[in-house]
């Protein structure tokens, strides 16, 4: 549970978005008082309807009355309309910038940290928080000022016909606050809560949809509608909790208010009381005191609105509040060498106790192909994770062009690399797109013809009905596996960088796509430094040096020729996969 302090922090660093938007802030508060203002205006008048209209047999007095209700809801309309249009332009450009910030610091924050949280999780806490944040706290602002102020008003308003039958409205006060601190508590805990169900019922939306054909093949539809039907059951559990609180405290003050009423009934019974007061005024402070109940009401509920925008708030702000990827470096350069040194590097991904990579270390000189085999787990992809810096390594050195690289700016470090992995990531626009995605330059429509052309990708493009201005759809699903790979090493090419990372980039395709991909590979690694994570040993026989890994160490390297010679793990991994006459 948040502390004190901790939720009045989060308060006050809500109110600096409010900054930017003052004067509409002030315009939309100024609605919500003229609002509030009209309505009591208006039952101060009936006083004057009861007492100098009918009471007096005045026609005229009921005339006015006839042409000034109009007029007073007109008014009041117009009120409305400013107050709820402003603070609407308030809290939305609020919730916009804030949603911003958030999706623009969840592209800042390391790997690891993604690596820890659900997708799920935080894709909630852009599109529920905020909004939760948007709706609750406009609603809950719009009725504190709003309300708040018709309250001031009816009161002021008794007080003016009888202060002291009023007094007893007063004396509720003490009450009402006492209910409302303890509710106030159970709002955010289970406020809390909600915004934690709907995170798992995103994930769990996400990991079915992600996975569909999965579910559909190994026949988890039971498994998967339980699994949502779990955390769906429980997000209904603790908005009924919210509903129930919110339901008994608003009887219980209501109730309250009742016997408060009924006491001024009471009191007023007196004879003295009576000759006091006129029917109209007696009138006027009966209506106030019933009115009362209805903004007392919406003063109570506004109280869960307002809890649930701060634990919304506190939601965001925590994400908000990590530390960014650390970025020290000052060291700029356009292009680098390509000279690649590890030395003695040792690595343990946060949270593990066996080492990742255990005193590894290899060079790459210039233009030169280094191929990393080995089992799966053994710290292959580790290695590409360290050299672009998604992660810090403990002990040993890195080094660019013999510098090492921490102290290379991480933007310009990572100009210095193209990556290509088994697991393709495209974006859901054109085919044009996605290969000059991250080029870090402007693109022609020759270079891009030159680097599909380069990667064997322009065969099937110029098939395609709309060429290169084909959608893929989410992550490239319209294109098949060998396609997508072509399309990702023609993003390479046009990026152009010295050093060139494949990981497995061609462990899942068929014979023919694989024949095609390797000659377009070889165009890639055309002057380059080139560090190739295989599984197929077939594709880095001619590499200049190829390393084995095994549980996180270089247990043998040389090249391929030397390396089957030694008759070790590498010339059994490759009896595995083409058997002893090979060999």
């Amino acid at each position: 549970m948040d502390s004190q302090p901790k939720r009045k922090s989060n308060f006050r660093r809500l109110l600096k978005y409010l900054k930017p938007y003052r004067l509409a802030f002030v315009i939309a508060v100024i609605g919500m008082l003229g609002y509030a203002g009209v309505d009591t205006f208006f039952f101060y008048h009936i006083e004057t309807l009861i007492d100098d209209g009918l009471g007096a047999g005045n026609p005229t007095i009921l005339i006015y009355g006839a042409i000034f209700v109009p007029l007073i809801f007109i008014l009041r309309g117009f009120f409305n309309f400013i107050s709820t249009y402003f603070l609407s332009y308030v809290g939305f450009h609020i919730v916009t910038k804030m949603r911003q910030e958030l999706f623009e610091h969840l592209m800042r924050l390391p790997v690891s940290y993604h690596d820890r949280i659900s997708t799920g999780d935080l894709i909630s806490k852009i599109t529920y928080d905020t909004q939760q944040l948007a709706e609750a706290n406009s609603r809950a602002i719009l009725t504190l000022i709003r309300e708040g102020a018709f309250v001031i008003g009816l009161l002021g308003l008794m007080m003016y016909h009888s202060w002291q039958l009023s007094l007893v409205f007063l004396l509720i006060g003490p009450a009402i606050g006492k209910i409302v601190a303890v509710v106030s508590r159970k709002f955010r805990e289970v406020s809390s809560k909600i915004q934690t169900a709907m995170g798992n019922v995103t994930t769990s939306s996400e990991q079915m949809i992600n996975g569909h054909q999965v579910v559909v093949m190994f026949e988890g539809q039971q498994q998967e509608s339980e699994r949502f039907a779990n955390v769906n059951n429980s997000t209904r559990q603790q908005n009924m909790k919210l509903v129930n609180i919110r339901t008994i405290s608003t009887s219980v003050i209501q109730f309250i208010a009742s016997l408060s009423l009924a006491a001024v009934l009471f009191i007023a019974s007196f004879p003295s009381m009576l000759d006091q007061l006129t029917p109209g005024a007696f009138t006027t402070l009966l209506t106030c005191m019933i009115m009362l109940l209805r903004p007392l009401k919406q003063l109570t509920n506004v109280n869960a609105d307002f809890q649930r925008g701060l634990a919304a708030s506190a939601s965001i702000f925590t994400v908000l509040d990590e530390e960014a990827e650390k970025d020290t470096g000052r060291m700029q350069r356009d292009r680098v060498n390509g000279d690649l040194a590890v030395e003695n590097v040792t690595f343990r991904y946060p949270g593990k106790k066996a080492a990742a990579l255990d005193s590894v270390s290899f060079t790459i000189p210039a233009g030169k192909t280094l191929a990393l085999v080995g089992r799966s787990g053994s710290g292959k992809s580790t290695i590409s994770s360290l050299l672009t810096r998604f992660y810090d390594y403990e002990t040993g050195v890195i080094k660019l062009d013999g510098v090492d690289i921490r102290e290379y700016d991480l933007r310009s470090l990572r100009r210095q690399f193209a990556v290509v992995s088994q697991s393709v990531s495209l974006f859901n626009d054109t085919i044009a797109n996605n290969i000059a995605y991250g080029a870090n330059r402007s693109v022609s429509q020759a270079d891009i013809d030159r680097a599909l052309k380069l990667a064997y990708a322009d065969e099937f493009v110029n098939k395609l009905p709309e060429g290169l201005d084909t959608i893929v759809g989410e992550n490239g699903v319209m294109l098949s596996g060998g396609q997508r790979q072509r399309i990702a090493i023609a993003r390479a090419l046009l990026r152009d960088a010295p050093i060139l990372i494949l990981d497995e980039a061609t462990s899942a395709l068929d014979t023919e796509s694989e024949r095609h991909i390797q000659q377009a590979l070889e165009n890639l690694q055309q002057n380059r430094t080139s560090l190739v994570i295989a599984h197929r040993l077939s594709t880095i026989e001619a590499a200049d040096e190829i390393l084995v890994m095994d549980q996180g160490k270089v247990v043998e390297r040389g090249t391929h020729d030397t390396l089957i010679e030694q008759n070790g793990a590498y010339a059994q991994l490759y009896q595995m996969q083409f058997g002893s006459d090979s060999v």
